[in-house]
């Protein structure tokens, strides 16, 4: 028996339309997983399914903005009345907001307050409450894996990306919590675990971390200055620590976050 597979298990990825989202996606279908493709942009979540479904694999579209719970729910009871269950979820999610960055000349004892709680809101609630729809189903079935997305702004000072920094550090400590809580009441059948990227680019950091003709910037390079691999991760990259949370081949493991970042969260750059 292969418990690495994801067989016909149905899993949702949130943030389904963007540049992660997409690598996530395309390795459930790979491995077998019925994937639930769940965003904003209508046209690129119906593109993939299509993609997914052209190849023979199963993929839903569902258009839902992971801040709306009666979006959220709609999208379920579609996923359910297609598929009949619920295996995973994946909250991919979330991004940074120029409300949110603290840039160097910038008064600190003037925070821009709503911006640094749109960012939190968008990341933390923009989990917790598809986790709370979605979750609810897999709780009712005694079964499932949930798979958080973190980052190393959880783990280490990354200058500017305060309001980032709080909600990974906030989803780091509920992915914790949630485990023990989901585990006190469904024992080993329902889990929760988290991963952190490195620096990956993706449409929301190119420009910080890249010059227009591919070259880095300051904070490119200094990025890759920390990171002992010496280069940015690929998003194909993530996908083998997210399929192996997703399968019974990780059945007990719960709470924990794994990097996945060239090295950047354990070097001290000396």
């Amino acid at each position: 028996m292969d418990n690495s597979s994801l067989k016909d298990k149905v899993i949702i990825v949130s943030g389904g339309t963007g540049i992660l989202g997409e690598a996530f996606v395309k390795g459930i279908a790979a491995t077998g997983g019925i994937v639930g493709i769940l965003g904003r942009n209508e046209k690129v979540a119906q593109e993939r399914a299509s993609a997914i479904t052209e190849a023979g694999g199963k993929a839903l579209a569902l258009i839902a903005d992971v801040m709306k719970e009666d979006e959220l729910l709609a999208a379920r009871d579609k996923v359910l009345a297609k598929f009949g269950q619920i295996d995973g979820l994946v909250n991919a999610a979330g991004g940074n907001m120029p409300g949110g960055i603290i840039q160097p000349e910038a008064d600190v004892f003037k925070l821009n307050m709503d911006g640094l709680r749109q960012v939190m809101e968008l990341n933390l609630w923009g989990t917790l409450i598809p986790t709370q729809v979605f979750g609810e189903a897999m709780g009712k079935a005694g079964k499932g894996s949930i798979v958080n997305i973190s980052s190393m702004a959880s783990q280490r000072v990354i200058t500017k990306v305060l309001g980032y920094t709080l909600a990974k550090t906030a989803i780091d400590a509920y992915t914790r919590w949630f485990a023990v809580e989901m585990a006190n009441r469904y024992g080993d059948k329902l889990r929760m675990n988290g991963i952190a990227p490195g620096f990956f680019l993706t449409e929301q950091n190119r420009a910080l971390l890249t010059q227009p003709d591919g070259s880095y910037t300051d904070r490119g390079n200094l990025v890759v200055k920390q990171t002992p691999f010496k280069r940015f991760g690929e998003p194909d990259e993530l996908i083998g620590a997210l399929l192996w949370l997703l399968s019974d081949a990780s059945k007990f493991v719960t709470g924990t976050v794994i990097n996945v970042d060239g090295g950047f969260a354990v070097n001290s750059g000396v």
